[in-house]
């Protein structure tokens, strides 16, 4: 199965569904990590240094990279922008997008959840002038790497015991964010804190929460007592 886990910044994807994105490439899924923008600039980082971190986390989760170049702090859902995103989706053909939750209180993230949903559709369009295959992936679910102070309501919640400190290594992978800046030092700690009570709601070591805005197929015959 192949995945597209877009994030408007390197080091999204890892905070909100690292756990995930670790299980599923244990699964032997094919998972790719969309970086929308560089992230850059932050206090302690350069283009350079995010563009390592990433590689870096990506490794440690064993999932590839993909850099779409849109500008960060300026993402817009506008028309050239959804190309740049629907021409990815082309190209990578997912069988399951994830992108950022809709609310939060980052103007990069309520746009790149735009341009994403928007770019999901625009990627089956015929007679046009995207590049590649015409392609609509079946699935699309929102991770939480949220700026609010909210606590997620999910629709469903992922099991990711044995991946909790694989999550944590690509975080800490981000040196630049969670290192050397003293005001993010406390993430890595409330991200394993927070895996540990979606883990808890379901009956296992750790877990990560994901929001759909379409119906979940499920097989109640399936679901353990």
């Amino acid at each position: 199965m192949r995945i597209a886990v877009f994030g408007p910044h390197p080091d999204d994807q890892e905070l909100g569904m690292g756990g995930t994105i670790a299980r599923l490439v244990a699964g032997g899924h094919e998972v790719t990590l969309v970086d929308m923008t560089n992230g850059e600039p932050t206090p302690h980082g350069t283009s350079e240094i995010r563009a390592r971190e990433a590689a870096a986390a990506a490794a440690i989760l064993g999932a590839t990279r993909m850099q779409l170049g849109l500008i960060n702090r300026e993402l817009v859902p506008d028309l050239a922008s959804r190309a740049v995103v629907a021409s990815a989706i082309r190209a990578l053909q997912p069988d399951i997008i994830f992108a950022p939750h809709p609310e939060d209180a980052h103007p990069d993230h309520i746009a790149a959840c735009a341009l994403i949903e928007a770019a999901r559709f625009a990627a089956k369009y015929t007679k046009c002038e995207l590049p590649g295959d015409p392609w609509h992936a079946p699935h699309l679910f929102h991770y939480y790497a949220i700026h609010l102070r909210s606590v997620p309501q999910p629709s469903v919640i992922a099991d990711t015991s044995g991946h909790a400190q694989t999550k944590r290594s690509a975080i800490l992978a981000y040196e630049s964010q969670f290192v050397r800046n003293t005001k993010n030092t406390k993430v890595p700690d409330w991200i394993d804190a927070a895996g540990v009570y979606f883990g808890s709601r379901i009956g296992t070591d750790s877990a990560e929460p994901f929001f759909s805005r379409e119906c979940v197929a499920i097989d109640f015959a399936q679901l353990a007592r």
